[in-house]
């Protein structure tokens, strides 16, 4: 007897790392376990605050400034019991997939290696090292730029040699805008596409009725 072929894919959430100015993508990183809550904060970017100009009192100066915070594990404790299958989990732990993140905030060792050699060859002004666009991906309607702002990492186990075997991760994103990156750039026409797919989401929400608010008409 045959049996149901199994319940749908499961998506993994994560991180791809784009060339900022050819496009193309230099590395994804696709967490090992999505976590159980994604928390969003948007803030409002109005022209006038408290006690402003009553005029501008609707008007906004752009899109809102969106931070993203997620909580991530890795664990390779499921890894360790196959060793001969797992050499790298048995060997390092999870410090790969560690140090796939912690590098994202980090300028290359070769950036940093130019820069020294331009300082010595006395070059009066270096320019800041370039870093990947990042593009935070929580399912195909969320194909969000952003920019690391905060990241901690607790390693919560260790094997006898002190590698660790399992990590909690958060990290927290702010959005990055048309306002941050402007329309002529790889990330600034995705968040155009993010905040289109937000409008067209917001047209097939139910709509509402004044009657269930209580009232027949605007006063």
């Amino acid at each position: 007897m045959s049996s149901f072929p199994g319940s749908p894919r499961l998506l993994k959430g994560g991180l791809v790392l784009v060339d900022p100015s050819a496009g193309a993508v230099q590395r994804i990183i696709a967490l090992q376990y999505n976590p159980d809550s994604l928390s969003r904060t948007l803030q409002v970017q109005s022209v006038t605050g408290e006690g402003g100009d009553r005029s501008e009192a609707l008007r906004l100066k752009g899109p809102p400034v969106e931070t993203i915070k997620v909580e991530a594990e890795i664990d390779a404790t499921d890894q360790l019991e196959f060793p001969d299958q797992n050499p790298t989990a048995t060997d390092v732990g999870v410090q790969p997939q560690l140090a796939a993140l912690e590098t994202i905030v980090y300028p290359t060792s070769a950036q940093l290696q130019q820069n020294n050699q331009l300082a010595h060859a006395g070059t009066l002004e270096i320019a800041p090292m370039l870093s990947p666009l990042i593009l935070f991906i929580w399912s195909k309607t969320r194909v969000i730029p952003v920019r690391l702002t905060d990241f901690s990492i607790t390693e919560e186990a260790f094997d006898p040699r002190l590698n660790p075997i399992r990590a909690k991760v958060s990290l927290g994103m702010r959005v990055l805008n048309v306002n941050d990156l402007g329309f002529n750039n790889k990330g600034g026409s995705l968040f155009m596409a993010y905040q289109q797919q937000k409008e067209r989401l917001a047209t097939i929400s139910p709509a509402g009725s004044l009657s269930v608010l209580g009232i027949g008409g605007i006063p």
